[in-house]
């Protein structure tokens, strides 16, 4: 099912945000993905995020912060603060329109998707305590494996260092409290960093006023994470043991709906290396337990009954053996990986007093290599996977090459790949419901294909940069909601392989600073459709963003904006979903050399927009402020 391992390593990478005169040891990264001392060597366009930018980005949840980037998108428009986790898998560059993600996303190295259904829980990471995130938009090297099939996102602790505390106090609208906090050490070669966050709102309506009945409540959660992090640092040994829980709550917007959720993950990555050579093993395992209830609405939303309640408790157990080579002008990596998820869906109808389990085990291994070598400017890249992976004991081989070509402040970089994904349990064995719209299981599910080529360039200065890229994907038995029947009180749909699909495209990003100003714009568009002509459903044709940071002394102040054309709900394209743009700000004034107060607003106009009908329509995020206080630095 998933291989978790690494892009490339060259040389060592990683965030730094040591203070003034405190050594920082750089993070353990072994499980190597492409950052930014290498986002210019390799042959795709990769997008780097350090912390600073990401507390600059207005936000409650990490999935709002990477919005930023034009091509990052869930399932729907709605944020991940109070949407069903279910509906919170990302697609990039339109690879798809699900709740399972077609984006691997690596949290330290370990893979955060959902094992059973591919979703992403964003209030597992508190995005003010990341050092680092990697956008890597496109299927370019063979390293990974079927959850990688649009692209990677990795995400990076901050590095351990001497008695070093954070702590964040935030207190906003709709009843807001949001509280973290953060500790870490070095002694001698060993750090250790632990992180807790504690976040309750009473959330918002989903449900607009004008249709509003007594059976609408506001969509909420509550939840608790907390992470821990041990690390031997030393020349040619390395070791990480990684620990993260998360406990949550949530009140989907109806008196009868709501679903919780507890998991933890423990997970070991150890490395040794020799002058030109590494060899690293990496192994997880994670638990997962997973409650939802649905219901059905009468038209005048004045009555809610309820129709099934689902207990899904999930066990997934990874790991990979790797060894990476490194010369003057040539680099190469080779490794096999394995991954096995069991899960079964508890579903209980009360219509029928029946109590139904369905579910199984993936169990999914493959080879791989990959390489690099140089000739002058020239860089040439090529790679290849072996997989095998589902139910049926598929098979797949996933080739990739590319070119990147250095001419002074220019690069240019082209590169082709083939990818996979296969259908999660979720989507072979778990029904759900979303209001009067019912989506069945479907067991006869085949993988997932995508074929993609890209090619753009990159121009960097002292003060300016600007990267576009034009992209092509060819997906076939790509695997959406097929509508069956519509009626005024049922939408019936099922999980369908749909013969193919093409989505293509160009992406532009821009950023220039001067004195105290920085600059930075992003823009894609994405023609998506099936091979029947409609539209991919809950795919943007243009998205753009905007942002606007001063910085003087003290005192840091951003403003943005983001942009979105409209989208359709469903595969017959009968749903429409308006464009909207909304407008962000957010502000840091520096108190004392630890202490600063903290301001951020998401959706400054309070713009009211769509994001599903299902068939009543249902609103995203109204205006969202909070304000508090921020301590980093040594406690010494």
């Amino acid at each position: 099912m998933l291989l978790l391992t690494p892009v490339f390593a060259f040389g060592q990478t990683g965030p730094n945000n040591s203070d003034a005169g405190t050594p920082a040891v750089p993070p353990l990264k072994t499980t190597v993905t492409v950052s930014s001392a290498v986002a210019n060597e390799v042959p795709t366009s990769i997008v780097v995020l350090n912390t600073e930018e990401l507390q600059l980005i207005p936000g409650i949840e990490t999935d709002d912060r990477l919005r930023q980037i034009p091509g990052f998108s869930l399932f729907r428009r709605s944020s991940g603060l109070v949407a069903n986790p279910t509906t919170q898998g990302v697609s990039l560059r339109a690879t798809g329109s699900s709740g399972a993600s077609r984006t691997l996303i690596l949290w330290d190295g370990f893979p955060i998707n959902d094992p059973f259904g591919g979703w992403v829980y964003w209030d597992r990471i508190d995005p003010d305590y990341i050092g680092e995130v990697d956008v890597n938009r496109g299927a370019a090297t063979s390293v990974f494996g079927d959850r990688a099939m649009g692209g990677t996102i990795s995400l990076f602790s901050p590095p351990e260092q001497n008695q070093h505390l954070v702590a964040d106090v935030m207190a906003g609208n709709e009843d807001t409290m949001d509280a973290a906090a953060g500790y870490s050490n070095l002694w001698g070669l060993w750090g250790l960093s632990l992180h807790s966050r504690a976040l309750t709102t009473d959330g918002y309506y989903i449900t607009p006023e004008p249709v509003r009945g007594s059976v609408d409540t506001k969509a909420n959660v509550r939840f608790a994470t907390g992470d821990m992090r041990l690390d031997y640092l030393g020349i040619t040994n390395r070791l990480s043991l990684h620990f993260d829980a998360l406990a949550e709550e949530r009140q989907n917007g109806t008196r009868l709906t709501h679903n919780s959720t507890g998991l933890g993950l423990l997970g070991l990555n150890y490395t040794h290396s020799w002058s030109n050579d590494q060899i690293s093993f990496l192994g997880f395992h994670s638990e997962e337990q997973f409650h939802s209830t649905y219901s059905s609405v009468s038209l005048n939303r004045d009555h809610e009954t309820l129709t099934s309640r689902q207990t899904v408790p999930v066990q997934d157990t990874g790991g990979a053996l790797y060894w990476q080579h490194h010369a003057h002008s040539w680099h190469t990596i080779a490794g096999a990986d394995t991954d096995d998820t069991h899960g079964v869906s508890n579903d209980y109808s009360y219509s029928a007093h029946k109590l139904t389990q369905s579910g199984g085990t993936l169990l999914g291994h493959g080879l791989f290599g990959q390489g690099d070598v140089s000739f002058g400017r020239v860089r040439l890249f090529a790679g290849i996977r072996h997989q095998f992976t589902g139910l049926r004991g598929e098979t797949f081989v996933s080739p990739n090459g590319g070119i990147a070509v250095g001419l002074k402040r220019f690069r240019l970089r082209a590169s082709g790949y083939r990818s996979f994904r296969s259908p999660t349990l979720n989507e072979l064995y778990r029904s759900f419901r979303v209001g009067n719209a019912l989506t069945l299981a479907n067991s006869d599910l085949v993988p997932e294909g995508l074929v993609g080529v890209e090619t753009g360039f990159d121009w960097n200065t002292e003060t300016s940069a600007v990267a576009f890229t034009l992209f092509r994907n060819e997906l076939n038995n790509l695997i959406d909601n097929a509508t069956i029947s519509i009626t005024p009180t049922l939408i019936l749909r099922q999980r369908e392989n749909f013969p193919s699909a093409l989505s293509r495209g160009l992406e532009f990003n821009v950023n220039h600073r001067w004195q105290h100003w920085r600059a930075e714009a992003g823009y894609m568009y994405a023609d998506a459709r099936l091979a029947s002509g409609q539209r991919i459903p809950e795919v943007p044709k243009q998205q753009g963003t905007a942002q606007l940071v001063f910085s003087a002394g003290k005192t840091l102040i951003a403003g943005g904006i983001r942009s979105y054309s409209l989208v359709f709900d469903d595969d017959l394209n009968q749903f429409k979903l308006p464009g909207y743009a909304s407008l962000q700000l957010s502000a840091q004034q520096r108190l004392t050399r630890r202490l600063s107060a903290v301001a951020s607003i998401d959706n400054l106009l309070d713009r009211t927009y769509l994001v599903a009908l299902t068939p009543s329509p249902n609103t995203g995020s109204p205006r969202l402020w909070r304000v508090g206080l921020r301590w980093s630095g040594s406690i010494k």
